[in-house]
């Protein structure tokens, strides 16, 4: 495990940029809004077509812009001009993302992937459009291929495991967990707030990770992660207890 940087746990998250019912998630508009607040960036990540990092959440495109199809079935010309849905704004290429962060605040990128299908050309998109970039970056991702994938290609950059317990907390759920964690070997965990207070994550803490979590919501979500001394990846009414915490 590499020494796991400062600036990692130095400010609380947007999730998915700081987005409203008028500023759609994952959208410059939500990065800039979310840079205004003095937060860092939590984005999600995945591939075109024709190998270019988009930031959007979502495998299929109708929730965000009601046009149907798969995000990776599409090229990067064809993504960038759907506009999401009831705003101007469009899918932004994590290239663009970069560019108007421009090192003002840290990123927590979070690559996303589907079971049996190899991660190598979302990393190597990622990749590309990362090196050079003078500002504090990190990747995370629930699947642990990502971080081992990192590691051997990119060390320097910060690798998280993200972990969630829902609907797995079961004697095979938690060996899962463990097998994950060998496999990724993670410089931090972004645990799921609904799982805090956990046995699992007080131990990484203990062994040295540094540990954030999401998707904090509220208020108590909010003092149950200061509890476990993890860092906020915020949404909501999560914000507006953040600033008044501030």
């Amino acid at each position: 495990m590499a020494k796991t940087p400062g600036w990692l746990q130095r400010q609380a998250y947007a999730h998915r940029g700081l987005h409203a019912a008028a500023v759609p998630e994952n959208s410059l508009a939500a990065f800039s809004a979310a840079i205004d607040a003095g937060l860092g960036i939590e984005c999600d990540l995945r591939v075109s077509a024709d190998g270019r990092a988009m930031v959007f959440h979502d495998a299929e495109l109708d929730r965000l812009t009601g046009t149907p199809g798969e995000l990776a079935a599409m090229t990067v010309g064809d993504l960038t001009a759907l506009t999401f849905t009831g705003s101007a704004e469009t899918i932004p290429t994590l290239r663009d993302m970069l560019e108007l962060v421009a090192g003002r605040v840290p990123l927590l990128l979070e690559l996303k992937t589907e079971a049996r299908t190899s991660v190598h050309k979302l990393c190597r998109a990622v990749r590309r459009d990362v090196e050079g970039y003078g500002g504090e970056v990190a990747v995370m991702s629930f699947d642990p291929r990502i971080a081992s994938w990192f590691r051997s290609h990119m060390p320097d950059v910060p690798r998280g495991l993200v972990i969630t317990e829902q609907d797995a907390r079961t004697l095979s759920g938690a060996l899962k967990r463990r097998i994950a964690l060998a496999k990724a070997r993670p410089d931090f965990l972004a645990y799921d707030i609904r799982d805090l207070p956990s046995r699992f994550a007080k131990q990484q803490a203990r062994a040295g990770l540094p540990v954030l979590t999401w998707t904090v919501r509220s208020a108590a979500q909010l003092e149950t992660a200061s509890g476990c001394g993890a860092v906020p990846i915020l949404e909501g009414a999560g914000v507006a207890a953040w600033g008044q915490a501030s």
